[in-house]
């Protein structure tokens, strides 16, 4: 099936943030709004003996404390922090201990927010500490095996009887999300409902998650998150602050309001946790790969869920006959971790695609070869062909942009006209193209306004803009007057928009209910006359309005995927279909410039091609890849949790400490869209760009940092000290 490509369009909603009329969750005005703030434990693990209130209810302007007396009821449930599957997590203030540092043990509401914070400073809290595991290398850390592990052939037979072999560890940190947004919740009470308001990729989380947990009828819930200040997993649920600011506000029967400060997000959000990765590749003389071992240990909390299925796009990123993934939980006294921007994609690929960079070293190939050696048209996991795959091709463009040609064999033998050590490096990467339910409902009408609400959250990554080009493309309508309503549950069922599969979702969506609309109105006034504008030919068909409403199911899911929609539960599909596995694909090279006596690293560029299928809107598209690498660039040689084992505290708990890429780090960022539609998977053509972005990229760096200087550092993030 062909289908048009969309011509470069702006960002459809870049008018109003401009203007700030896009309003985020905590920016929302609500008469009567009381504010909180919570109290953090001040130690790792144990029992609150007792807690003082006294202090902080005389603050003039404190409406009240509250303590684990007050929340004793609520429900932990499989939506509850940590939890998974039917396992229930774990949610702070229900009783009086301490599971991790940081998490609240007492909540301040007042009239404003000078006095919430004076009051949460004034409560005193009592503790009997005990002893705690703070890291996977202290003793009392649990190891147990995740069943989630991919296997063909026999990888450890080939791996003995390969000609070359390799076997090597790379480490990961711990990292933390940093959105501008800080997390907030607000709880509202509107048309005898309680709405939540909070910046959050799942609000169907909030409707159903907290009625679960607060034993309430669902229907008594709405939640509105039509804009939110970034995400990339860290607003994927329900946080420890949700359900106590609204149980708050149903006692005081007042709205509440609490912005987590950032400080404290670092021992209460969720975040990536520290990895090690075991490499094993046995290869032939003609680095043809023969097998390949890897297992993953990834750090875990006591009570979370939070698998590492590490295995499955590396997997299938070669053709690799052989092949075994295990992963590993290592439980230690933290917060739970959960999904950051590519969760396992992209530590995998940083492990992966480095361990291969040694491979071809020791070879003596070329690592761009290495890589077009060992491409595939088929699934080495299940045998299938992929729908589409482009990854050579993305590697030969990338390749030509970059001019790899240039690049010299030896490390250390490039350099620049100053002086400075120069490194060019590759990584490749894939992701899921994965799909979920959506409900799209448009209405246009004869004034030339319309209206689409649809299933999806809107975090920054351009949803509303590639709904909107859908419709624009099927419909002629005015783009100034379309509204987009989302991540709002009562304007349509929501889904959590996750995992790349969110513009793939819902552009179908979208696409389906323009095309419906279209041929209703080919009904009610003729082929002829139902072309141009479509608000006139409603206005001379003398109709106020016309209204169309579309179920769309991801591919091969039955219509009974809608019932686990309705009721907020996630169902999505991908990567694995009956016929084919999809995935999305791309190639990164980079440049770094190492200053010989300081060993100071700059990345002047960096150029990546990606084969996403069809391209929705192109900006967007385009900065998803720049941010991509932007946050494989931080990864590779800024960010690091900095953990004080002996007190369970993350010591560089702000934006001052915790070391992100700023603007002067960033060089040129030369992205290439291969835009080849994947009309296998959904009508719109679209596989997904968000996570696929980043996977590869932070590769491509360290094994150029190699190519310039000789070192080979296994850890990331790489600092000055490893390569004096």
């Amino acid at each position: 099936m062909s289908i048009e490509r969309n011509p470069d369009r702006p960002r459809i909603d870049a008018r109003e943030k401009v203007l700030g009329k896009a309003q985020f969750a905590a920016d929302r005005p609500v008469p009567g709004l009381l504010h909180a703030m919570t109290v953090p434990a001040a130690i790792a693990k144990g029992d609150i003996t007792a807690i003082d209130v006294e202090r902080a209810a005389g603050v003039p302007g404190v409406v009240r404390v509250f303590t684990w007396r007050d929340f004793a009821d609520i429900r932990e449930t499989p939506a509850t922090r940590g939890g998974g599957g039917d396992k229930p997590g774990y949610q702070p203030m229900k009783r009086p201990s301490v599971r991790h540092r940081g998490e609240p043990v007492a909540l301040v509401v007042a009239e404003t927010l000078e006095a919430a914070i004076e009051g949460a400073e004034a409560v005193s809290v009592r503790y009997r500490p005990s002893s705690f595991t703070a890291s996977r290398e202290q003793p009392g850390a649990e190891r147990e095996p995740v069943t989630v592990d991919h296997r063909a052939g026999d990888a450890p037979a080939a791996f003995a009887a390969a000609t070359s072999k390799l076997d090597v560890t790379y480490l990961h940190p711990q990292q933390h999300h940093n959105p501008i947004e800080m997390i907030s919740t607000t709880a509202a009470f509107v048309d005898g409902k309680i709405v939540v308001m909070e910046g959050t990729q799942n609000s169907a989380a909030f409707k159903f998650g907290i009625a679960g947990m607060l034993g309430q009828d669902p229907q008594s819930f709405e939640s509105s998150s039509p804009y939110v200040g970034g995400g990339f997993g860290q607003k994927n649920q329900l946080q420890q602050q949700s359900a106590l600011v609204v149980r708050a506000a149903m006692l005081l029967k007042r709205p509440v309001k609490l912005v987590m400060p950032r400080s404290q997000l670092f021992h209460t959000a969720t975040y990536r946790p520290l990895s090690r990765h075991r490499v094993q590749v046995g290869a032939g003389a003609d680095g043809k790969f023969e097998a390949v071992l890897y297992d993953i240990e990834q750090q875990n909390s006591r009570f979370d869920q939070f698998g590492a299925a590490a295995g499955e796009h590396v997997s299938r990123m070669y053709a690799t006959p052989n092949w075994r993934s295990t992963n590993q939980r290592v439980r230690v006294d933290v917060q739970a971790p959960a999904h950051q921007r590519a969760p396992q994609e992209h530590p995998s690929s940083y492990a992966t695609e480095c361990a291969y960079d040694e491979l071809a070293y020791a070879l003596g190939v070329d690592p761009l070869e290495l890589r077009v050696r060992n491409d595939t048209q088929h699934d080495p996991i299940t045998g299938k062909p992929f729908t589409s795959r482009n990854l050579a091709e993305c590697l030969r463009r990338g390749a030509a942009r970059f001019g790899w040609d240039r690049r010299k064999k030896e490390p250390g033998s490039m350099r620049t006209r100053d002086g400075m050590l120069v490194g060019f490096g590759v990584g490749a990467g894939a992701y899921k193209a994965s799909m979920s339910p959506a409900v799209a409902k448009l209405r246009v009408n004869a004034d030339g306004s319309s209206r689409l609400a649809i299933t999806g959250h809107e975090f920054g990554q351009g949803m509303r803009s590639a709904v909107a080009a859908e419709l624009i493309n099927v419909l002629d309508i005015d783009p100034n007057r379309l509204e987009i309503a989302l991540g709002d549950t009562s304007v349509a069922p929501q889904h959590i928009t996750v995992g790349s599969w969110g513009c793939a979702s819902s552009a179908p969506a979208a696409r389906a209910a323009a095309e419906l609309l279209r041929s209703k109105l080919v009904e009610l006034v003729g082929a002829g006359r139902a072309k141009g504008p479509v608000a006139s030919a409603i206005a001379r068909a003398r109709r106020p309005f016309l209204e169309v409403e579309v179920s769309q199911a991801g591919l091969e899911q039955p219509a009974t995927v809608f019932q686990r929609l309705n009721s907020g539960m996630p169902a999505p599909v991908g990567p694995e279909y009956k016929q084919f596995t999809a995935f999305s694909w791309i190639a990164h090279f980079a440049e770094v410039h190492v200053e010989p006596s300081t060993c100071r690293v700059r990345v002047p560029r960096v150029v990546s091609v990606c084969d996403c299928g069809r391209v929705l809107n192109h900006r967007t598209a385009q900065n998803q890849v720049r941010g991509g690498v932007v946050w494989a660039f931080g990864a590779a040689l800024r960010e690091s949790a900095e953990i004080d084992a002996r007190f369970g505290r993350i010591l560089n708990n702000d934006l001052a400490d915790y070391v992100l890429p700023v603007n002067a780090d960033i060089g040129e960022i030369d992205v290439e869209l291969l835009d080849v539609p994947d009309t296998n998977l959904n009508i719109s053509g679209a596989k997904g760009i968000g996570e696929v972005a980043m996977v590869g990229a932070t590769a491509a760096i360290v094994n150029a940092v190699y190519h310039a200087t000789g070192k080979r550092v296994r850890h990331v993030p790489i600092r000055i000290e490893d390569l004096l």
